[in-house]
């Protein structure tokens, strides 16, 4: 399988003026999608007959994360070429695993040119819609499926994650952090090497307390972990849960509603999670680390339009093109003094002075070399 990566110009992508609201409706729209198979109507005057749709992971679209960035992008996309959601895009939404290769057939049924399927957890259900459908273009999200009709999106978590560690070393007053997983799995094993690493290269004697929901939908699990961990003085974490994340910023906000000088944090994933810790004038959110999902959805769908579909590639989105960043929003939680650790370790890392690992077998040899 060839890989190309690719070189975000970001500036290009504001100049569209990518949506963000998730506008995408509701649960109640039941696995919605596709109306008028995707294409126009004359209530649809848009710019192409191309089609584009995706189908969310458990999470949902509004995850206030990965599934959310990743519609945000489609309806960006949309709005560019002067379609409207169910002419000329759309989304089916999952609620378990049962409804991926359900939602996936239904929408290459309804004639849509490309389908995204949104994170791992679909990459069984890409592949055999792919098989069973040659002439339709797929794109599977954080991984990888050998298809000559599959593009796969793939981002440098672990590098994006380790300016998250370096982030939390330079905040937390205990030199105690938590990490809080969705699933155990390669990928988001990335973020967590990745975070570990970056806190340990700060400095060594830090402690991470290392916890999996075992979903990523399960919110009032991912509340008790973060309990669990703030009443163990572990005053940030990090989380890689999609939308059981949300657990992590209620604890933390109720915490800080409760003790309004109880200095805890939370550092968000994919998207820039700051308005998920505000409270009042407060907020919780330390920072995100953000991956572009939105914008490889964007540039992977023109690149369909335009008949440049990289069917059978590996995109690669790193933190040299600007497809991995900490967001800087909370500007007094996130100071100079960690703006500047982390521009120094991001040079690094840019620079290949630093090999950030990705297994917890690499991050064992890294911590060796610390």
């Amino acid at each position: 399988m060839k890989s190309r990566k690719l070189i975000l110009i970001l500036t290009i992508f504001i100049s569209f003026g990518l949506v963000l609201a998730a506008c995408g409706g509701s649960n109640n729209e039941d696995k919605s999608s596709g109306g008028n198979d995707g294409k126009k109507t004359e209530e649809n005057e848009g710019s192409t007959d191309y089609s584009v749709a995706m189908v969310t992971d458990e999470g949902g679209v509004d995850d206030k994360s990965f599934n959310q960035s990743s519609w945000e992008g489609l309806q960006a996309w949309g709005e560019e070429h002067g379609l409207s959601k169910g002419n000329g895009y759309d989304y089916a939404q999952s609620n378990d695993e049962s409804d991926y290769l359900p939602n996936l057939t239904r929408l290459t049924r309804d004639g849509y040119n490309l389908i995204f399927g949104v994170g791992y957890l679909l990459e069984d259900a890409i592949s055999k819609v792919a098989e069973q459908n040659p002439d339709t273009n797929f794109s599977i999200v954080d991984t990888v499926v050998e298809a000559p009709n599959v593009a796969s999106i793939t981002f440098a978590e672990n590098e994006g994650s380790f300016l998250a560690g370096v982030a939390a070393a330079k905040k937390t007053k205990t030199n105690k952090l938590g990490f809080v997983g969705g699933m155990d799995s390669d990928l988001i094993t990335k973020f967590e090497v990745g975070f570990v690493a970056g806190a340990k290269s700060v400095n060594p004697d830090i402690e991470v307390d290392i916890q999996y929901v075992g979903d990523f939908s399960s919110a009032d699990d991912a509340k008790l972990i973060a309990t669990r961990m703030y009443g163990d003085d572990r005053d940030i974490i990090y989380h890689a849960a999609g939308a059981a994340g949300n657990g992590v910023f209620n604890q933390a906000k109720d915490m800080k509603k409760n003790d309004p000088n109880n200095e805890i944090w939370v550092i968000g994933v994919d998207r820039d999670q700051h308005e998920e810790g505000k409270i009042g004038e407060d907020n919780v959110t330390l920072t995100s680390m953000v991956k572009r999902v939105d914008v490889s959805v964007q540039e992977v769908s023109n690149l369909g339009l335009n008949g440049d579909f990289p069917g059978g590639e590996i995109l690669e989105f790193a933190l040299k093109d600007d497809g991995v960043y900490l967001a800087d929003t909370n500007e007094e939680a996130y100071t100079e003094e960690i703006a500047s650790a982390v521009d120094e370790w991001k040079e690094k890392i840019i620079n290949e002075e630093v090999d950030v690992p990705q297994t917890r077998k690499d991050l064992e040899e890294f911590e060796k070399s610390l």
